[in-house]
């Protein structure tokens, strides 16, 4: 149990049968109101309350702005995202490549919805994005988005549709080799494990999930490695992420 003294501004709670108190103002008190809040925020469905540029956005924001910092500095020619929903993400994409003055997008789902492709197609940044209908590991859906990729582009991968193990470990198996040197496949929303028998969960989340596809992934390919980008700005103390994709960052060292 974990107790918070907001008259003295700390944690109490017991580890490993000792009593301990922590400061919230600390980096250790920042990680521990951090879980919680991200806990509380799943089981009121927080990320879905978002939008970009009019297109709904089911992510956490400080996701997004992490990634925001990860294109900026890898400057991709292609992004390739497998998981369409209402097109947010995408859009949010576009309007980096908008801003950087070049990519595009491609994103992949097993079912693009009438009314969001046709808000996606009718969105001011539509020239930067091509849908693909179908599943991300048919054969003629991977071949047909590698034909997109041209010869001496860079590429990142951002896996967010079925979140299984095995799905993701296809998607990885399908799309990493697309992913350039320094650039990353990203599988986002393994925070699955960390929920387990929070609202809308399964048992089997605690290994059927997107970190550990990742991880396996990553020590079954040497040219991969599970490294968080570190922030690119940062005067305080706090050195982690808030996050629903811990383990997400698979980038290409080889």
């Amino acid at each position: 149990m974990i107790t918070i003294d907001e008259a003295t501004g700390e944690f109490t709670f017991e580890r490993a049968g000792v009593q301990e108190r922590v400061p919230l103002g600390s980096a250790e008190g920042f990680r521990i109101l951090s879980k919680l809040w991200l806990r509380a925020g799943w089981d009121n469905k927080y990320v879905y309350s978002f939008t970009w540029l009019g297109r709904p956005m089911i992510q956490l924001p400080e996701d997004m702005i992490r990634l925001q910092e990860v294109i900026v500095a890898v400057q991709p020619d292609v992004i390739i995202e497998c998981g369409v929903a209402h097109g947010g993400s995408l859009v949010f994409y576009a309007s980096l490549c908008h801003a950087l003055g070049r990519g595009r997008v491609i994103g992949v789902d097993i079912e693009i919805r009438a009314h969001n492709r046709a808000a996606i197609e009718a969105h001011r940044l539509a020239s930067y994005i091509h849908l693909v209908e179908g599943s991300s590991v048919a054969p003629d859906v991977v071949d047909q988005i590698r034909a997109m990729v041209h010869a001496g582009e860079s590429v990142m991968v951002f896996l967010d549709s079925l979140h299984t193990k095995a799905h993701v470990l296809a998607e990885l198996a399908a799309y990493a080799p697309l992913v350039t040197l320094g650039s990353y496949a990203v599988a986002m929303d393994g925070i699955m494990g960390e929920v387990v028998g929070a609202p809308r969960t399964q048992p089997d989340w605690e290994w059927n999930n997107p970190r550990e596809a990742a991880i396996e992934f990553a020590r079954s390919n040497p040219e991969f490695v599970i490294e968080a980008p570190a922030f690119q700005f940062n005067e305080g103390t706090v050195e982690d992420r808030v996050t629903y994709w811990p383990s997400a960052y698979i980038k290409r060292v080889k």
